[in-house]
């Protein structure tokens, strides 16, 4: 069942050096609190799982975290290229960066499969792609490939099957936990279900801690035997949105191209995370123009939710 811990110990007892990490949300519900705590209490070695790695995948590469990546998409919605991915790639700074390409499709079947505790999952959606190519594509010597043909057994036809993915751990945001560790998130939702059901450990972070979770339209339930650890994290969602709680920093997304694509700014960036003060990761400075002081070290108090005031 699940614990309600605080975000700190949430990760350290949940993340270990060397662990398969997912870390899902689509658009919104991304978990960078969570991610910025993994960097805080520098995690190493991790393979990094994400259908579409963002800033926060660029933040713990450039961190030094991971060693290995996989993926189906990467880069800086609206925006441009994740520049501390690319650098790891292609120049193994500040670390070497291994990396596994499947499209969309393959990856949301692996959580799948992982989910349903099968062996993998089975569709047509390799058939013409170079991806049995790239999935090995930083020498893939003596390892076990992840995409295979397969022949059906039915009706002779030749499909691809994507072994299964069973992370050590998944993190997610929800907008809400009741005090039974039961997690509800609505709005655009992703595989954060299945990452979660496909995990052995799972930390998820909430806007807030309620007493009863009420219905709403669309929405997902997890039941608390699903979760490891609950972490009450208002606006840990930032930059990115909780539907019903927070907007979507724009400005930070814009910002990040300037931080990221420099070794030496991000390292500052980097050291400021790290300043003993400061509670969440720093915004980017804007380069607009704009006269408005920048937020103090630390980052801005997070949004109150639109519905209420939060919890506990």
């Amino acid at each position: 069942m699940a614990e309600i811990v605080s975000l700190a110990e949430a990760v350290e007892r949940a993340i270990r050096d060397g662990d398969a990490v997912a870390m899902e949300g689509f658009t919104h519900l991304i978990p960078f609190a969570a991610g910025h705590e993994v960097i805080r209490q520098r995690r190493r070695d991790l393979t990094l799982i994400r259908m579409t790695p963002d800033l926060i995948y660029d933040q713990l590469i450039g961190a030094g975290c991971a060693r290995k990546l996989i993926f189906s998409w990467g880069g800086n919605p609206g925006v441009g290229s994740l520049h501390r991915f690319r650098d790891a790639v292609e120049h193994s700074w500040p670390v070497p960066l291994e990396i596994e390409e499947h499209s969309h499709a393959g990856m949301a079947n692996r959580y799948v499969a992982g989910a349903s505790g099968l062996p993998f999952a089975v569709l047509r959606g390799y058939n013409g792609t170079d991806l049995y190519r790239l999935e090995t594509l930083q020498g893939g010597q003596g390892s076990v490939p992840t995409i295979k043909p397969i022949t059906c057994p039915f009706t002779g036809e030749t499909l691809t099957a994507v072994s299964a993915l069973r992370p050590d751990v998944a993190v997610i945001h929800a907008q809400r936990a009741d005090w039974s560790g039961n997690v509800q998130l609505w709005g655009i939702i992703g595989v954060q279900k299945e990452a979660v059901l496909a995990s052995r450990r799972c930390v998820v972070t909430v806007e807030e801690i309620v007493d009863e979770l009420d219905p709403r339209p669309g929405a997902v339930v997890l039941p608390g035997w699903t979760v490891s650890f609950v972490a009450r994290a208002p606006g840990g969602a930032h930059p990115s949105y909780a539907l019903g709680y927070s907007a979507r920093d724009n400005d930070y997304y814009v910002a990040w191209d300037a931080i990221g694509r420099d070794r030496g700014t991000f390292s500052r960036w980097l050291d400021e995370l790290y300043y003993p003060g400061g509670t969440t990761p720093p915004r980017p400075p804007r380069d607009r123009g704009d006269p408005s002081p920048r937020t103090p070290l630390g980052g801005a108090p997070p949004p109150e939710p639109l519905d209420g005031p939060p919890c506990g």
